[in-house]
């Protein structure tokens, strides 16, 4: 197999692809409130080898009204979010929420942000005269990253779980794509889990069901691009290719992101949060969200 781009996308590892390395993976789209829902679907181990990725469901939210500012384009773009999630989340008990990622580093706060988005709840729930008896319990925790806390954020998500027994975990992280067009306005979501810095090669432990022992739905936001995912993609929209040895040195580890990341981060990180939230209390509108948060 030649040069493939480094991704942590499931739409893109299919575009990549040719269809005879296919076997075992579904594909579809179909749009929610005007934004484009493209689903892939692992089916078996042909299929999990054949996009590196593993079995389980890929669902990838394309967010441009959002980049346009267009009429409603946030409140559809959460509630899109949320009709996703919903689909994957078990119907009652705890949910734990995990920000994944390190807040000091922009294209990699999408986490932290998400996570000062959500409406936690747990505290809440045995408040005395039942004010709060209607919403859903939900805990929240930022792990950080292994270079400043010392410690794995499986580790610290697990010693949680381990505690509150939540029903399942939802992680947020940032993501890598290989087009610069998907950068902040493309949501993947998953039951598979996720593996913390996979996209920018330095691969931590997995957070998912075996590793943590409940449900464990991933929301990622690609926030970044390899230089050399990037040049390949280039030569592709000119119609021509690029030699794979150089391509594959050229990079040297240089990542690419949006000049105006700090805004991308933050519109779309509060998306996720307060699709998250619709998700989870399903009787609570955007704006009770803004009042309450």
């Amino acid at each position: 197999m030649g040069f493939l781009p480094r991704t942590d996308l499931a739409l893109e590892e299919r575009e990549s692809r040719s269809a005879e390395w296919l076997e075992g993976v579904r594909f579809s789209e179909r749009d929610i409130s005007g934004y484009r829902v493209s689903e892939v679907v692992i089916e078996n181990e042909k299929g999990s080898r054949a996009l590196c990725k593993p079995i389980g469901r890929y669902l990838t939210l394309e967010l441009t009204r959002l980049l346009r500012r267009e009429d409603s384009a946030f409140e559809d773009g959460a509630r899109a979010l949320a009709s996703l999630l919903s689909d994957l989340i078990p119907e009652s008990g705890t949910v734990l929420i995990a920000g994944l990622g390190n807040p000091a580093i922009t294209p990699d706060a999408v986490g932290h942000v998400a996570a000062e988005n959500a409406l936690v709840t747990l505290h809440l729930i045995n408040t005395p005269g039942g004010l709060f008896s209607d919403l859903r319990p939900v805990a929240c925790v930022e792990p950080g990253v292994l270079g400043t806390t010392g410690i794995e954020s499986v580790e610290v998500v697990r010693a949680v779980s381990e505690k509150i027994r939540p029903a399942a975990v939802i992680a947020v992280d940032a993501l890598a794509s290989r087009r610069a067009e998907r950068l902040c306005r493309t949501v993947q979501i998953t039951d598979t889990g996720i593996v913390p810095g996979s996209g920018v090669g330095n691969a931590r432990s997995a957070l998912n069901a075996e590793t943590l022992g409940v449900p464990v739905i991933a929301v990622g936001v690609p926030t970044v691009v390899d230089a050399a995912s990037l040049a390949a993609a280039l030569a592709e929209d000119c119609g021509t290719s690029l030699d794979e040895d150089k391509l594959r040195s050229a990079g040297c580890g240089l990542i690419v992101t949006p000049r105006d990341i700090d805004s991308r981060v933050a519109d779309i990180s509060k998306l996720v949060g307060y699709g998250i939230n619709l998700a989870l209390q399903p009787s609570l509108s955007v704006s009770d969200l803004d009042m309450l948060l």
